[in-house]
Formats: C-alpha cells, sequence, structure tokens
C-alpha cells in the first residue's frame, strides 16, 4: 500500500514539499494531498508586496497549479477543521475526512495584530483563518490584501505603514517607487533595529527621505481613528499615537511581525513553542507520524528542552530555509520508504540567515551580529571582535564586518551591491575576509570587472542554494532573461534579493558574445 501523506498549507514551502514528493508518486509508493484554505492557485507570498504595487503579476506568483503537480490531490478551499490523531484522519470545514499515514504541517505564519483602540475585528475573511479589519486597514498577507493597496496606489494615495521591520521598509520602498505617499511609523529610533546598527539605519533613512518615504521614529501606536462614510461603512484615516502624533493616510498596513499558525496543532494535543516543536528529523516531539516545515515548525532538541516552559529558538522566518526543510524531509521520507541506508541523517541548515532588502532606492546585505562598536572599551579578560567600518554618507555607502579569529561573523553593506554579494558569500561559507579589507570596497568601483562573488561554486541564490557556476550554465544553454533563469534553476522565484545579480551575469554574458 502506498503511503498516505497528507499536506497542510499549499503556501510555498508546502508546495515545494509536494514538487519533491513527485517521484513517489509516479512510482505508485507515496499517495500525496496537499490542502489549501485559499481559492486562489498557490502562490509566492514573499512576493505579494511587488504584485500591490504593479511590479509584479498574479502569473508571475503562481507557484503551481493542479496539472503542474501530476498525481498530486491538490484541494483549493479546502479548510482543516480538526485532526484525529488516534483516527489518523484530517476534518475539513465541508464535513469531509481525509485518512494519513504522515502528516505535514506546512501551515506558516500569521500577521500580529497590535491592540489598537478603535480597530475593529468584523468577522473571519475569506478563508476563514484570518479576521476582517476596519475597512482601509490591512496585513499584506494574501491577494485580497495586495488588492486593497493596488487600490490606492492607482490613485496616488497616502499609505501608513506601521512596522520599520524589513518588510516593512520594502513594502515603503515599492510605494514611494509606484507613486503612492508613504509613511513609516515605528516605536524605535531607527528602521530595522534587528539587522542594521546605527551607521546603515542613518544612511537608509537618507535614501528613504531623498525617495519621498516619511519615517516617523519613537511612534507608540495607540489608536486607529476612524470616519463613517455615507455608506455607513466606517474607515481608517489617521494613526494616533500616546504622544499626540496622529499620521493621517487612505489605507494603514499592519506590518508588526508574525507568528506561527499553531492553533490546529494545540488542538489535537501537540507541543508547541514558538512553533510546532519538531526534533531533528522535522518530527513532532508529542507525535511520530507528525511533521513541521517551514514557518511553523520550531527544531530543537527534546532531549535538552522537552521539561522546559520555554524552548529557545523558533522559526526562521524566510523562505529559504522553509524550502531547504521540504527537501530534506522528502529525502529523508524517500529513504524510510526505501528501507535505503544512505538516510539524510539529522536536518541542518547550513545556510544561515543572510536578509537582503530589496527594493530600486537602495541595496542593503545583512547577517550575524553588527552591533559590535570598534572604539567601544573591552572589559578585562574579553576579547572583542575585529571590526572594520567603511562610511561615505555622502554617496549613500557603508560597510561594516565583525570578525573572530578572522571568520567572519556578521556584517552589513549599504550601496554596496558587489561587496555585500561576498561578504554573502563568506558569511554562508564561514570564510576569512582578506588581510586587506579594502578589497572588498574595490569590487564596486564602476571600473571594476568582476560581476560575481567568489568564483562559479559561490551562492547567489540564497533562498534555492543556486551557485553562479549553475546559473551561467543556464545562460549559455539559452536562458535570457531572468525569468527564464528562475524557470530553469529556480534562482530568483524566491524573496527575488539575487536579481539584480542575475541580470548583471546576462549583461555580462551578452557582452561577452558581442
Amino acid at each position: 500500500m502506498p503511503d498516505r501523506i497528507v499536506v497542510i498549507g499549499a503556501g510555498p514551502v508546502g508546495i515545494r514539499f509536494a514538487e519533491e514528493l513527485l517521484p513517489l508518486v509516479a512510482e505508485g509508493r507515496a499517495t500525496v494531498t496537499v490542502l489549501g484554505a485559499e481559492t486562489a492557485d498557490p502562490y509566492n507570498r514573499v512576493l505579494i508586496a511587488e504584485l500591490a504595487v504593479g511590479e509584479a503579476t498574479a502569473a508571475e506568483l503562481t507557484l503551481a497549479t493542479a496539472s503542474a503537480l501530476p498525481g498530486v490531490d491538490l484541494r483549493l478551499g479546502a479548510r482543516v477543521m480538526r485532526i484525529d490523531r488516534d483516527a489518523q484522519t484530517v476534518e475539513l470545514a465541508d464535513g469531509s475526512a481525509i485518512g494519513y499515514d504522515r502528516l505535514v504541517f506546512a501551515t506558516g505564519a500569521r500577521s500580529i495584530i497590535p491592540a489598537l483602540d478603535g480597530l475593529e475585528t468584523l468577522g473571519p475573511d475569506g478563508t476563514g483563518l484570518d479576521t476582517r479589519l476596519t475597512a482601509g486597514v490591512c496585513v499584506l498577507r494574501d491577494l485580497s490584501d495586495a488588492e486593497k493597496v493596488r487600490a490606492v496606489v492607482e490613485s496616488g494615495g497616502r499609505v501608513v505603514v506601521l512596522g520599520a521591520g524589513v518588510l516593512g521598509i520594502e513594502l515603503a520602498m515599492l510605494l514611494a517607487d509606484a507613486g503612492a505617499i508613504p509613511s513609516v511609523a515605528h516605536f524605535g529610533p531607527m528602521p530595522m533595529p534587528r539587522q542594521l546598527d546605527r551607521g546603515a539605519a542613518s544612511i537608509l533613512s537618507t535614501a528613504l527621505a531623498s525617495a519621498g518615504v516619511t519615517l516617523v521614529p519613537h511612534t507608540r501606536a495607540e489608536g486607529v481613528i476612524g470616519v463613517e462614510g455615507d455608506d455607513g461603512i466606517r474607515r481608517f484615516r489617521a494613526l494616533a499615537s500616546s504622544d499626540g502624533k496622529r499620521i493621517e493616510g487612505d489605507l494603514l498596513v499592519l506590518s508588526c511581525g508574525v507568528r506561527a499558525r499553531t492553533e490546529l496543532a494545540e488542538a489535537a494535543g501537540l507541543r508547541v513553542g514558538n512553533g510546532v516543536l519538531v526534533d531533528a528529523s522535522l518530527r513532532s516531539w508529542s507525535d511520530p507520524r507528525i511533521h513541521a516545515i517551514g514557518d511553523c515548525a520550531h527544531v530543537a532538541d527534546p532531549a535538552e528542552f522537552l521539561h522546559e516552559r520555554q524552548v529557545p529558538g523558533g522559526p526562521a522566518g524566510l523562505v529559504g530555509p522553509g524550502w531547504r526543510q521540504a527537501s530534506w524531509l522528502a529525502t529523508a521520507i524517500a529513504a524510510e520508504l526505501e528501507s535505503a541506508d544512505e538516510h539524510p541523517g539529522e536536518y541542518t541548515d547550513e545556510h544561515p540567515g543572510v536578509v537582503v532588502l530589496k527594493g530600486e532606492l537602495v541595496d542593503i546585505a545583512s547577517a550575524g551580529d553588527v552591533s559590535a562598536d570598534p572604539f567601544a572599551p573591552v572589559p578585562a579578560g574579553e576579547v572583542a571582535p575585529g571590526v572594520a567600518v567603511w562610511a561615505d554618507p555622502e554617496h549613500g555607502t557603508y560597510v561594516k564586518m565583525a570578525t573572530r579569529d578572522g571568520i567572519l561573523t556578521g556584517f552589513v553593506a549599504v550601496g554596496m551591491p558587489r561587496a555585500a554579494a561576498e561578504l554573502s558569500v563568506l558569511y554562508l561559507r564561514g570564510g576569512e575576509l582578506p588581510a586587506d579589507r579594502s578589497l572588498l570596497l574595490r569590487l564596486d568601483d564602476p571600473d571594476a570587472d568582476a560581476v560575481a562573488p567568489a568564483g562559479r561554486d559561490a551562492t547567489l541564490c540564497i533562498c534555492n542554494a543556486v551557485t553562479v557556476g549553475q546559473i551561467e550554465d543556464a545562460i549559455d544553454d539559452g536562458c535570457s532573461s531572468v525569468a527564464a533563469v528562475g524557470d530553469c534553476t529556480r534562482a530568483g522565484t524566491g524573496c527575488g534579493g539575487c536579481r539584480a545579480r542575475i541580470t548583471e551575469l546576462l549583461h555580462a554574458h551578452a557582452g561577452a558574445i558581442a
């Protein structure tokens, strides 16, 4: 009998997992059912902001259709209500039930809705998974949210973004470029505080101001001011802060972080932390027949933390690690079904997170801890990290590198895309910086010949772990656009942060044969 595998979630990670299982389906060794609560074909939620401002089409975001997953039972508009672990069934909202031998959670994360005076909850949305909010307020997580933003963009309206993390800043840059009038309200003194130090944040703030993005720091948001229209519907008009600030707009986008969707797992009696708790085999602590991958998976060692109330860590929050988990788990399941001697062992992510800020306005890449101050006093007995800094605020460039014994442990690069690409490669490899750090700065010289970091073996697309060599080979084989390279290698189909580098390789190839 084939192994019955049921996947809850038809987002990027759930669909990638199903794709990796296609050989097992074709061989008749497994049946795969994917359950998605939304009725639209599965799409890449990572690029939803680009769709909202008109820089991407719905077709470009589509991940797969039923015809692209031969043999997979892809059910859209299928909301899961309950999991019966004893009967090994998944019960749906329409009253039907699906049996499973293995159940995989790929439910992702939901946006955090802050408690604001005047912010109404108006019942469940079309999927039944999230809540409709006061008219003119959204979170930009799905296609309906994108439509709301698009309507304001097309009219050149004012958009207030609450939250200055990566997603909030990316959205603000896209909005400004599309002709809208964005304001970003945030609690702290600087944008992207988890990724940037003060110097990098200063360069970014200047670039945002030049592009027409208004930053409103030190804003403790307290309430939503609404106005009732002639149709009787109350709509957003302004965000109010505790110090009396009133930030007016036609739309409020909440970008206040996300939280793993764990309600189904909790109701089924599974142990959860900051996500569904799974071990190094991506297997639930509570039930060996159940797995979790992506933004709902909290990987931790039960031998170490089983009796702890608070388990450290949590989901990575990036699509790349989720895709790698999907591929690893599919390989592990195939090995188990074959009773093969070669098993992938334990899941470990060898690609620590590099955050790339997408946008035409400014290039930013950051990874690791960049908080070290090169001039701070060092307590007795401690060894300070090595820190090298280059700053040219007039031209909008900044680089900071932190090392331990020469090994790169953190960096941030603003306005220097080639240096950022090289630093990303060194960080992912755990590599040493050159003794002459200024060599990295010369990469962004307009007359420099280098367009690709560290040779053909360097990872260019971090989300999909695609190397420079693989992209060059695809171009040599006839791929003449970023989209074609993506179809061939998957590069550029994740967060989109590597598309500019792929474009450079395409131009270099065209120049070489001209």
